[in-house]
């Protein structure tokens, strides 16, 4: 008990965290000084922390144009082809902008061509409300922390070395099994990195990219934390006598690094990368979002606009409230789909978020065996482990439905994704 409250302080004191996963199913929410904690048990009576509200990066912005603004660089006509140059070319614009404006030359963190028009950068308060006097500019948005602090599971099998024999995780079998992957498109894994050499994981070297600034590793798109890997294993783990398999077994997953080896990162880096996808997808191709924290026009209207290049998969949140409260969860469209959890008896699993809409579907989410980061493998629990039941689903095909979930608590029960 003394080394559980101990646990529980540390992370409270530690922990700015937005992800949809639980680790030993403790389920964390952004935490800020104003921030309550509630603390609440899962299926399995294991501690779930939930915080509310989001952690602003002082002076850090994200300014969003109006699509007219800039007339040359037309969403439309971005692909991989010209994405690089039109990203120059809008920074370049927006250095004049603030000289425009009589304001000095800034670094741009990150700029958005394909999704949304626009880039994140440091300003005043003055400086803000100079910008928005600008014709251009649609809306300026702070940018917010994310932050997840990731170990491995109980019993320290989170890492390292790698597997005698293949087994076959329950949330698999339960949205209809493995198939082969081959000649599926790929999965874009928005999250920390992917294992970039792990035996069990295709994944394509040359498309994966970090979105991370700053040195030690941060530039590399191989995962230093280990949801990320957990994720892309449920996707599309090969069937190769080893370890576990996926829903795509063999599908080449895409590193789309946005959160560090402490697992930080800011919405505008996640934005960045779903900008990249957006340019860079293909319609066969299926991405997946197991991260969410407080509400973000800038993020929803990225992922509004990405899911037109290929289906985007969203984790609906571990803090047992309604989804329409987090993004990107509460994104809704054709080609999205946010997903609740569920454990092995079809019943809800108490950490997860509600509501319809925007939950399109409940996948397998406690206790989920996939890979992990050092070539290892880990049980982790979420709706980021059931959101890549569906992306795994979505590269073989069309989603279809295997009855409903038990215990729903908006008493309307989603439907369970199957292939």
């Amino acid at each position: 008990m003394k080394n559980l409250t101990k646990h529980l302080l540390l992370l409270f004191v530690a922990m700015f965290v937005v992800y949809s996963c639980t680790k030993e199913n403790i389920t964390t929410d952004v935490l800020s000084s104003d921030t309550e904690m509630v603390l609440t048990t899962t299926d399995d009576m294991a501690p779930v922390i939930t915080f509310h509200e989001s952690e602003v990066i002082p002076n850090n912005y994200i300014v969003v144009y109006k699509d007219e603004a800039f007339p040359t660089i037309e969403k439309r006509a971005i692909d991989k082809t010209n994405y690089k140059e039109r990203k120059l070319e809008l920074e370049s614009k927006t250095q004049t902008l603030l000289k425009e404006r009589r304001i000095a030359t800034k670094k741009i963190k990150q700029s958005y061509v394909k999704t949304i028009k626009g880039v994140a950068l440091e300003l005043t308060d003055e400086e803000v409300e100079l910008l928005r006097k600008d014709d251009r500019v649609a809306y300026i948005e702070q940018d917010q922390i994310i932050r997840v602090s990731m170990g491995g599971p109980p019993g320290g099998g989170g890492g390292g070395g790698g597997s005698t024999g293949q087994t076959t995780p329950w949330g698999i079998t339960r949205v209809g099994g493995a198939s082969s992957g081959a000649g599926a498109g790929l999965a874009w894994i928005i999250d920390s990195g992917i294992d970039m050499d792990h035996e069990d994981l295709n994944v394509h070297q040359t498309l994966s990219q970090s979105f991370l600034s700053g040195g030690g590793g941060s530039q590399s798109p191989d995962d230093q934390n280990g949801h990320g890997t957990h994720v892309a294993g449920t996707v599309a783990a090969i069937d190769n006598g080893v370890g576990v398999v996926g829903v795509a077994a063999g599908a080449t997953v895409v590193s789309v690094r946005v959160l560090d080896r402490r697992g930080s990162g800011s919405n505008s880096g996640v934005i960045a990368g779903v900008d990249y996808v957006g340019a860079n997808a293909s319609s066969g191709d299926a991405a997946n979002m197991s991260l969410g924290g407080g509400a973000s026009s800038a993020l929803d209207a990225a992922v509004s606009a990405a899911s037109s290049a290929c289906p985007f998969v969203l984790a609906a949140g571990n803090e047992s409230q309604n989804a329409n409260n987090v993004s990107p969860a509460r994104v809704n469209g054709n080609n999205i789909y946010t997903v609740s959890s569920m454990t092995s008896s079809d019943s809800w699993s108490s950490f997860s978020n509600y509501g319809n809409p925007p939950v399109d579907y409940c996948a397998p989410g406690s206790s989920i065996s996939s890979t992990y980061k050092s070539g290892g493998y880990a049980t982790l629990s979420g709706t980021s482990m059931a959101a890549p039941h569906v992306c795994g689903i979505l590269l073989l095909g069309n989603v279809s439905t295997d009855g409903n979930v038990s215990g729903d608590p908006d008493g309307n029960p989603d439907p369970i994704a199957h292939k």
